[in-house]
């Protein structure tokens, strides 16, 4: 994986750590049924439950980076794969809540860089795969 694609991956964990912020700032625990569940599994304070689980996802994310992908061990494009579709549909996944509320949803402000970001790592994670052509 070259460092393109690593330094890609890093941007993607710190956009979604902005991303969860702005999630936590706008209250998604109270208005999105599956995030107020993982909440209340946490904490009987939804907004306590929803930065601890965020705040772990996010350091999964570093951990990610720190380990396997910066320092370019086998399972790293696997890790990457998973952060992109998770990360895809994410990006997805805001706009289209936000067209069905009729407005703002918590986190579609940067729901748009995590889907360009990890549409990026997709097409290069599919171009590293690809049999490079003789000159």
């Amino acid at each position: 994986m070259d460092s393109s694609t690593r330094l890609t991956f890093l941007a993607l964990v710190l956009v979604q750590a902005s991303h969860s912020i702005e999630e936590y700032a706008f209250a998604l625990y109270d208005v999105f049924p599956p995030a107020r569940f993982a909440s209340g599994l946490l904490s009987s304070d939804l907004a306590t439950g929803f930065a601890i689980l965020n705040s772990a996802f996010v350091a999964f994310g570093v951990a990610c980076y720190l380990g396997p992908v910066r320092s370019g061990w086998a399972s790293a494009r696997g890790w990457v794969w998973l952060w992109t579709l998770i990360e895809l549909v994410n990006g997805l996944a805001h706009p289209i809540l936000a067209l069905r509320a009729g407005g703002y949803f918590p986190g579609m402000a940067t729901a748009p860089v995590l889907f360009v970001l990890a549409l990026y790592l997709a097409t290069r994670l599919l171009a590293s795969r690809q049999p490079q052509a003789e000159a």
